[in-house]
């Protein structure tokens, strides 16, 4: 009954948002009542613990928000200067295969911009882009969100290991006792060296398959054929571009630690992709599109309309490029520790500390959030691409009336996600619903517990919308279990950051956000069944390996 109970939010989302196919505008606020009910009657949360966590919901949905519409802004800023346009040229220009685009975009400048940003930034960014190529946007959102895994480990230069595992080992402001023995001899950022070196040898088996995956996944159910076989003779040049991107992560992961193996992989990937196709290694002689526009499925289609036509370019291809560089410049300059402008960012603060007495608290650093980075490069655009008053103005139009049904979905699921989690402070005597599954999983599955630990990684990420929150919020109970069980506590973590990575495909939050951004609400539900067999393989084939580790 425990178990039920604990499991009724999940339970909630999966029934009303994935079998049901309620839009996520329904279905969200639907779920939050139910954990509502479920805190308060038998987890015996107090009335104003589930009022400040409802608040602090609201808020990190806020903050979510400005993310998003700078994403679409920046969307439509580009559509309008027609920079969209030259940049699809280009991309058809380099190849007309979409199989090849998928890989491109999605998978190699998307893994860059996780390494810079995180934070769902890459769905939202590739999403668009592979629309503006003639994708049919769920096909884009799907895909985008796929590709957004090996990455994440190390995404917005290595937050998920660097706070999320670090943060998660400690108790107060130490250590937490249980761990305190493994760092008797050992510095915390030796740990987190080794740790990412022991993430990235798993990942260089799991990951490397991942854009295999997306080309089987895009001629499967996008394809006119609905062919498999379409995908799997992409396999030399699909496993050549996956080992181009983990292959490079794990040197650096290695070497240096969690902050640059996603910056540095996606660089050196499109470096090494682009030179193959150049010379056309790898690749099989037909290229492959979509079938005609009147044979898509409408389920495909968004509302969010994104110009296809292949034009005459006005714009130079370095000229439209330069709001993406930027981008990525930007954000990896305020990202890094050395320079003194990260401090600046985050000295500035905002939000409502110990909410009505409690001791919830959400603080924000606006300036450091993409969100900025987002409309100071949109500002940039503005000039260098001589737009006109009147352009900009639409663009800014369509892009907030396209958050509307957005706010309302993010301003219900993140509440019911702070509920789930705040749910510690009870007269129940129960730890926090999220924490009770967790010790539950691990009675019953202790010497399986190599396979399980992905998969309690991707539940964090998927009720809490964040690799690293799911770091923090579960690798202390993980080097716990592996400390009962006799494992290493090395492997079990290493095993926790990859599941992060595979919950981060299906979490509510980053679905909305990249769904939101080609004009796909309501269709969350149809998504998530999409990824949900992507995240599956991840965590049960990083599971598998992590067994082999463990016990060969």
């Amino acid at each position: 009954m425990l178990i039920l109970i604990a499991l009724t939010p999940i339970l909630a989302v999966l029934l009303f948002l994935v079998f049901l196919r309620m839009p996520a505008m329904k279905a969200m606020p639907i779920s939050l009542l139910v954990t509502a009910v479920i805190a308060y009657f038998y987890w015996q949360v107090p009335f104003v613990q589930l009022a400040a966590a409802s608040i602090e919901g609201v808020l990190i949905g806020l903050s979510i928000l400005y993310i998003v519409f700078g994403a679409i802004l920046l969307l439509n800023t580009l559509q309008a200067s027609g920079a969209i346009n030259t940049i699809r040229n280009s991309f058809l220009g380099i190849s007309n295969d979409r199989r090849v685009q998928v890989i491109l975009i999605a998978w190699l400048f998307g893994a860059f911009i996780e390494g810079a940003a995180g934070f769902g930034t890459p769905a939202a960014i590739a999403a668009p882009l592979l629309v503006a190529l003639g994708f049919p946007p769920l096909a884009a959102v799907v895909l985008a969100l796929i590709a957004d895994s090996s990455p994440v480990s190390f995404g917005a230069v290595g937050t998920p290991v660097i706070v999320g595992v670090q943060q998660g080992l400690q108790e107060g402001a130490s250590v937490a006792p249980v761990a305190a023995f493994y760092f008797a001899d050992l510095e915390m950022t030796e740990f987190l060296r080794r740790l990412s070196s022991q993430v990235m040898q798993i990942d260089v088996i799991v990951g490397t398959l991942m854009p295999l995956i997306l080309v089987l996944l895009l001629t499967r159910f996008f394809g006119e054929n609905k062919s498999w076989k379409e995908g799997l003779v992409m396999w030399k040049f699909a496993l050549f571009s996956g080992l181009s991107f983990t292959l490079p992560a794990l040197v650096v992961a290695t070497l240096m630690g969690p902050e640059f193996p996603a910056i540095v992989g996606g660089l050196t990937g499109l470096v090494f992709v682009l030179s193959a196709l150049k010379k056309r290694w790898f690749l099989p002689e037909t290229s492959w599109d979509f079938g005609e526009h009147n044979t898509w499925n409408k389920e495909w289609f968004g509302s969010i309309k994104i110009k296809q036509k292949q034009e005459q370019s006005k714009l130079p291809l370095a000229l439209a490029w330069v709001p993406y560089i930027l981008l990525g410049v930007i954000l990896v300059l305020t990202r890094l520790e050395m320079l003194p402008i990260k401090q600046w960012l985050v000295s500035f603060v905002i939000g409502w500390e110990n909410i009505l007495g409690t001791s919830i608290t959400a603080l924000f650093q606006p300036l450091y959030l993409p969100g900025t980075v987002f409309l100071i490069v949109i500002v940039i655009t503005y000039f260098i691409h001589r737009m006109n008053l009147h352009s900009f103005g639409s663009a800014l139009s369509a892009s907030s009336k396209a958050l509307v049904g957005t706010a309302i979905t993010l301003f219900t699921a993140v509440p019911m996600v702070r509920i789930f989690i705040n749910s510690g402070v009870n007269d129940a005597g129960l730890e926090s619903m999220p924490v009770e599954l967790a010790y539950q999983a691990s009675a019953y599955l202790g010497g399986a517990w190599p396979f399980v630990a992905p998969f309690i990684g991707a539940l964090g990420s998927f009720i809490s919308g964040s690799a690293t929150f799911s770091n923090m919020m579960f690798t202390l109970f993980q080097f716990n279990v592996a400390d009962q069980s006799g494992l290493d506590p090395m492997l079990i973590l290493g095993l926790q950051v990859l599941g992060a990575n595979a919950g981060n495909m299906i979490c509510v939050l980053n679905v909305v956000a990249a769904a939101s951004v080609v004009g796909l609400v309501g269709k969350e539900g149809t998504i998530i069944r999409m990824t949900m067999l992507p995240m599956l393989y991840y965590a049960g084939f990083s599971g598998l390996i992590g067994l082999l580790f463990a016990y060969l």
